[in-house]
């Protein structure tokens, strides 16, 4: 079967498959945090949240890169801070307000771990009601040391990049082995996951790189790989027990970097058309993928609700209910919250666009001085849909 050409790669301005994929990913954490089956081991779909973060962000700032020869941070930042902040926050607000209603707002830790996420170190934080959102915590740190990083590596100089993701997976590695009996063991392998994807990323946009990894795009590659990492997943927790105690370090720890790279050969293999990406990207696996944010964040609120009018289901009733419940409440934070603010960000940066391209015109060019950027193009718009990463 025909692999994808690297040309092909670089045209493409959506990645379908990976809305399905996220949405494999917030359904395995919320069957996993209420009463879905052990075996699914549904706490791993945080980690390829993770590595699909890592990966999608840098896939829009090196086509940014090629498309304008620069990365604007400001661009990034705002874009980011209008993607994730507004749902964050209201849901934040309405776990606290909730929780001082009822009388809990100390007592459950919401009280004491407000420090945490409103500093992003959710991580650090405490048992609360907003406890999932820990991963928060390390994707926003990422967004705000990795484009600098890149930054300062260089213009399309992407060895340089590889080899700083590369040299970061291996600091996880190392950190790892001083977090043992910390009250989050093994925080720095999150950071892995996500400079997984990074690597993946700058690799694929490499002719190089894409000529090691193109044998994994054609459509029985794509079988063969899905069916792979189906494996590795029902594998998880047998890994993690043999793994267990090596070092010190607890096994479901040590089995992240596995599943790490067991999910970047996955994406590989869904950048490309086949049988796999058509069942990612049908309508249901597309609708919940684009609530998938909405859905992690809005899960405790979900099974509190499910909780008070039902408090004796329990076991996979549970965890099917809470999903379709936080679905529904998904699906208003995506329509009320999500899709407006996104669609603010995008005029507030039009608008300084044309501030920036209108200055210098009112002033006059100068000697040496750099060319304001043209408005975004429609193809560079649909290229920013490709960013729309959701933790």
């Amino acid at each position: 079967m025909k692999s994808l050409t690297h040309a092909d790669y670089l045209a493409l301005r959506r990645f379908p498959a990976l809305d399905g994929l996220r949405a494999l990913a917030a359904v395995l954490v919320v069957f996993f945090h209420y009463g879905g089956p052990d075996w699914l081991q549904g706490w791993a779909g945080v980690q390829m949240f993770f590595v699909l973060s890592g990966f999608l962000i840098t896939t829009l700032m090196l086509r940014e890169e090629r498309r304008t020869g620069r990365i604007s941070l400001k661009e990034f930042y705002l874009r980011r801070a209008f993607r994730i902040m507004p749902v964050y926050l209201v849901v934040l607000l309405v776990a606290a307000v909730s929780s001082a209603f009822y009388g809990t707002f100390t007592s459950n830790g919401i009280g004491p771990s407000l420090k945490y996420f409103l500093t992003f170190t959710n991580e650090f934080a405490g048992t609360s009601p907003y406890g999932q959102s820990w991963s928060l915590g390390i994707e926003q740190k990422f967004y705000l040391v990795w484009p600098l990083v890149a930054i300062a590596l260089g213009t399309v100089v992407l060895r340089r990049r590889a080899g700083a993701a590369l040299l970061g997976m291996l600091l996880a590695l190392v950190a790892v082995n001083f977090t043992v009996g910390h009250s989050n063991p093994g925080w720095p392998l999150h950071y892995f996951s996500i400079l997984t994807g990074v690597l993946l990323a700058v690799a694929l946009h490499s002719p190089i790189g894409f000529a090691v990894l193109r044998p994994l795009t054609n459509r029985v590659a794509q079988l063969v790989v899905a069916a792979g990492f189906a494996g590795v997943h029902l594998s998880v927790k047998p890994i993690a027990a043999f793994l267990d105690g090596f070092n010190g370090i607890p096994g479901h720890v040590l089995v992240i970097p596995v599943y790490a790279v067991a999910t970047a050969v996955l994406l590989t293999a869904l950048v490309a058309p086949g049988p796999v990406t058509s069942f990612l990207s049908t309508k249901p696996m597309q609708f919940v993928g684009k609530r998938s944010y909405s859905l992690y964040l809005v899960q405790t609120v979900a099974a509190t609700v499910i909780w008070f009018f039902w408090p004796a289901l329990t076991g996979l009733g549970q965890s099917a209910a809470v999903t379709a419940l936080g679905l529904a409440l998904a699906s208003v934070l995506y329509r009320a919250v999500e899709i407006p603010m996104i669609g603010l960000g995008r005029r507030v940066i039009a608008r300084q666009r044309v501030g920036d391209a209108t200055v210098p015109a009112q002033q006059g060019p100068q000697q040496g001085a750099p060319q304001a950027p043209a408005p975004q193009s429609a193809e560079s718009s649909r290229l920013a849909a490709i960013g729309q990463a959701q933790p």
